[in-house]
């Protein structure tokens, strides 16, 4: 059986897609053993190597715009989210693990802005690890923790392909959530190849949700769509820069490349869409693989 070590990249609600990507890489019998990732990356990753991704990908798929906005706990005076539903939630998924006690290698990649440098997490709370991962800034509040000021991994290192070297596995596949690739223009949602060659609906619709929507998650709303789009816009433009440069340093042998045009950054109401994405297109690169064919 070939073995794989993966890497999982950052980029907001298009992690959904490494969900699939794990999905088809395990369909096709490939064994994963070992997980490196950033943000949610390091959250889907770390749901995988604790036999918990089933559980997670049922409950990502009944969120709505609305459930996302109260889950995030959006404070419009302070200007970030703390977190505490989101890891409530994750907490009754996860239980209390440590990263050791997994049954395959897993590193969740973390920046110290105190000290502007990498933390990678390879032993401890796994939900710790991931709290720490995910904590984009300006949206999420740090982890602070023995002088350490701790925020999304993706600052630094947003597809940490190094910690996957050591794994020694006969493949390393990357999964890249912040291609700016021009060839991939044409496969916006919500009608692209990929989803029409599923089987799935052409139309993709937002859950008819205004009645729910309170005065209040409307504001949140407008808020997230102002000024929030113009700092997610900036971090991914970031992020898409050091990947590239990630890749050229430790090219791996296969790299699924997900366009940002597949969500925007905070689209986590869009579950299904990202999953089937990512599997569909870790299916093409794999078939590419196994034919021969040119796959990066």
């Amino acid at each position: 059986m070939t073995t794989v070590s993966l890497v999982l990249g950052s980029g907001g609600a298009r992690g959904y897609a490494h969900i699939g990507a794990i999905e088809e890489i395990e369909r096709r019998g490939y064994k994963i053993v070992s997980i490196s990732g950033s943000s949610m990356g390091a959250l889907v990753g770390g749901m995988y190597a604790a036999g918990k991704l089933p559980e997670y990908r049922d409950w990502v798929l009944t969120l709505n715009w609305v459930r996302v906005v109260r889950l995030l706990d959006f404070t419009l005076s302070r200007g970030a989210i703390r977190g505490d539903k989101v890891f409530i939630q994750l907490a009754e998924l996860l239980g209390s693990p440590n990263i050791e006690d997994l049954d395959i290698d897993y590193t969740a990649v973390a920046a110290d802005i105190a000290h502007q440098k990498e933390v990678w997490y390879q032993k401890g709370s796994l939900l710790e690890a991931i709290r720490a991962s995910v904590a984009v800034p300006g949206l999420f509040t740090p982890v602070i923790k023995e002088g350490r000021v701790l925020v999304d991994g993706g600052v630094l290192n947003p597809l940490p392909i190094i910690p996957a070297v050591a794994a020694q596995a006969d493949l390393i596949i990357a999964v890249d959530l912040n291609t700016g690739d021009s060839s991939h223009s044409h496969l916006k949602l919500p009608s692209n190849k990929y989803l029409k060659r599923s089987g799935m609906s052409d139309e993709w619709h937002m859950p008819d949700v205004e009645r729910e929507q309170s005065e209040e998650d409307e504001e949140i709303k407008a808020s997230i769509g102002g000024r929030m789009d113009i700092l997610l816009n900036s971090v991914e433009v970031m992020q898409a820069s050091l990947a590239e440069y990630k890749i050229a340093g430790y090219p791996p042998d296969l790299i699924v490349r997900i366009p940002k045009d597949l969500s925007s950054f905070y689209d986590f109401h869009r579950a299904a869409e990202s999953i089937e994405y990512g599997r569909l297109a870790t299916r093409d690169k794999l078939e590419a693989l196994e034919n021969g064919e040119p796959i990066n």
